[in-house]
């Protein structure tokens, strides 16, 4: 907060701040202006930072193409920016950029629901495009050419001028940036030149400038970002499906996309589809015997146009072969993230950044939409709409948890944002930067909203998560976990869930409510509890598997996947169950598994109760045996199960498998990756 007061108020008085900003940075004279000589040294020590490990090396790759751009066309970084955030390029040949912001309304308090679609739509009727134009158009001047310029009339010049005019101007600007930025061999005085030109029409003048006093403040809008309340298991999918339409143009009914999943059975190799492929144009002319076909009776199944193994194979490489390889069970944690590499064209594909506020019973909601969106994208990759998924999390104190230990007592963040928990020990940008909102939002929600007359108001929360959604750069992923519940009822069919932090089992009329606390109190409920019996295979370092079985009398059990603290940095399943052992009296004692997998089941007549990532809406009653592993990755299992129809590939890797993740892992953006530990 003392941060972002600061830079607010050197944004509202910036002569006040030039002690300040002198004793920081002596060579930044104002904020709108960075010489020469700053470039130079801040671009050789990012080159420096290449010598480095990741994810060092990575971040200074980044900022110095930054800086080595920005320096040839003035302005470039601001342009691209604000351009991308908004959505203003109407061609599909440029990145499209959507924010969502999921909120579920039970898990949030009403208060910091309604202020954020407050916000955010005080924010969108303030910055029109048409606005954020207009900001690019001085923006790109300005920078280019410095105190020859007059901004303050060119934007009233602009504020003059109809939408429309001011689109044509905004469109030369992004063609002359672009032409500057692609062009080897030109410097910062043709794009200058270009600029001057571009300045001179707009002005209707050719004169020099007398050089200003000062140069202009330009705001930076916050970027559009679309607030949803998370009510509809399936809603990730439809905001995606739009998404793709609306920046690819693409003609698409959104029924098309409504086809119930296709039941696959991998072992048996078997699957039943509802549609058929096609070979034909699809082109009713082109059809044998058309003519002596009436049209109005002419129907058709709905289908597909096969374009070939080689395609086909070709669509899976696409999107596959950038997923992380250090993602199977017995790795370091810290491995099982990977720092993006810097591309060198930019994406083709719309970008959706899924801004997920809560804790991790959120997270575990968005791990299962997310699983559900990988395996659409597996079963039907020509037709399903393929969008770049980068995912942000903010920490927010809730109004009811449900799994606080006494009702006096308030959970902690560690105990119930356990991911984020992880990622502030990691990353100390993460901790300072998003850890620090878990009290501070629902705080600031109740407060009444400021009434400057003639001021426009800002928001922190908004200003916090646009920090956030333009510097967190470097993903870690999380293991997703698949478990496979078998109920007592025969009658009823074995189902598949997922799970991203933990998998509470309770055993039918036995009281299992302390063992949450397990990472910091030993007590143990006193019960006589029920027997279970308890299959694994041993997580090792060496990745080595070693299968363990035992069978004990306990209340219950806790699997957790995450860490509790820097000793522990396996990617596996912790697994807390409290045994009751007899001696000269009843007691309890604890015991703790390491394991990549497990299956459980109760031997007794009494069933099994499970509650998945802490969510109450969870819950699996009358459950007799379930086995816990990591998810597949959805288009590894098919890749894999088409090989061995194809070529009866008998090896666990043929074909394209052999480069595809062959788990699913949920990537969370931070600022620096995993740099502690």
């Amino acid at each position: 907060m003392l941060r972002w007061t600061l830079h607010k108020s050197l944004e509202r008085n910036p002569s006040s701040g030039n002690v300040i900003v002198g004793i920081l940075i002596k060579e930044l004279e104002k904020a709108a202006y960075i010489s020469d000589e700053l470039y130079d040294r801040v671009y050789v020590f990012c080159k420096k930072i290449l010598t480095l490990p990741k994810p060092y090396c990575t971040i200074g790759l980044d900022y110095a193409c930054r800086l080595k751009t920005e320096k040839k066309v003035p302005g470039f970084c601001y342009q691209r920016m604000v351009s991308t955030e908004q959505n203003l390029r109407r061609d599909v040949f440029h990145q499209q950029d959507k924010v969502l912001l999921f909120l579920d309304p039970t898990l949030i308090s009403e208060a910091v629901c309604n202020t954020l679609l407050r916000e955010t739509q005080a924010v969108r009727m303030a910055e029109t495009p048409v606005k954020c134009m207009s900001y690019i158009i001085a923006n790109s001047i300005q920078a280019a050419l410095g105190k020859h310029c007059d901004i303050h009339f060119l934007q009233q010049v602009l504020k003059d001028q109809s939408p429309e005019e001011v689109e044509l101007w905004f469109q030369e600007i992004l063609l002359a940036v672009e032409h500057s930025e692609h062009e080897s061999g030109i410097g910062r005085q043709k794009h200058s030149q270009r600029m001057q030109e571009i300045y001179g029409k707009m002005v209707n003048s050719s004169e020099e400038v007398e050089p200003m006093a000062k140069l202009q403040k330009i705001p930076f809008p916050s970027p559009d970002i679309r607030v949803h309340l998370w009510t509809d298991e399936d809603q990730l999918w439809k905001e995606l499906v739009l998404i793709t339409k609306e920046t690819q143009n693409v003609d698409v009914e959104f029924d098309s996309f409504r086809i119930s999943e296709l039941p696959t059975d991998i072992e048996s190799n078997e699957q039943n589809r509802i549609s058929v492929w096609s070979n034909d144009s699809g082109i009713e002319r082109d059809l044998p015997g058309v003519e002596e076909k009436e049209l109005g009776k002419l129907q058709r199944k709905p289908c597909i146009k096969k374009k070939g193994p080689d395609f086909d194979s070709a669509v899976l490489l696409q999107n596959l072969t950038k997923a992380p390889k250090g993602s199977r069970a017995g790795t370091l944690q810290r491995l099982s993230g990977q720092s993006t590499e810097v591309p060198a064209e930019p994406e083709k594909l719309p970008t959706a950044r899924i801004v997920i506020l809560g804790d991790d019973r959120a997270l575990g909601r968005l791990a299962k939409a997310y699983y559900s969106y990988r395996k659409r994208e597996a079963r039907r990759p020509h037709r399903t709409l393929k969008a770049n998924l980068q995912v942000y999390c903010i920490p927010v104190r809730g109004e009811e948890t449900g799994t606080s230990l006494d009702k006096e007592e308030p959970p902690t963040m560690s105990e119930v944002c356990e991911i984020s928990a992880y990622l502030g020990r990691v990353d100390p940008w993460y901790e300072g930067n998003i850890n620090t909102l878990w009290d501070m939002i629902p705080k600031l929600a109740h407060m009444p909203p400021c009434s400057a007359s003639g001021t426009t108001t800002h928001s922190f929360i908004l200003d916090a998560t646009s920090y956030y959604l333009r510097f967190a750069i470097q993903p870690v992923y999380f293991q997703i976990y698949s478990v496979k519940i078998s109920f007592r009822d025969v009658s009823l069919e074995p189902v598949e869930d997922v799970f991203l932090t933990e998998l509470k089992v309770e055993i039918q009329d036995c009281p299992f409510n302390k063992l949450n606390a397990i990472a910091r109190k030993k007590t143990v409920t006193d019960t006589r509890g029920g027997g279970i019996q308890i299959h694994y295979k041993k997580a090792l370092a060496s990745n080595r598997e070693r299968e363990g079985s035992l069978v004990l009398r306990t209340s219950g059990a806790l699997i957790k996947t995450i860490p509790q603290n820097d000793g522990e940095d396996l990617v596996c399943l912790s697994i807390y169950t409290d045994e009751v052992t007899r001696s000269s009296h009843l007691s309890c004692k604890l015991n703790v598994l390491r394991a990549s997998s497990v299956h459980m089941r109760s031997l007794e007549i009494r069933t099994l109760t499970l509650q998945l990532d802490k969510d109450t809406r969870r819950v699996y009653t009358n459950v007799a045996s379930f086995e816990v592993s990591a998810c597949p990755e959805p288009c590894y299992s098919l890749q894999k199960m088409r090989t061995h129809r194809a070529q009866g590939d008998t090896k666990e890797n043929g074909g394209l498998s052999r480069y595809m993740t062959k788990s699913l892992l949920l990537p969370i953006n931070t600022f620096a990756g995993i740099i502690q530990g």
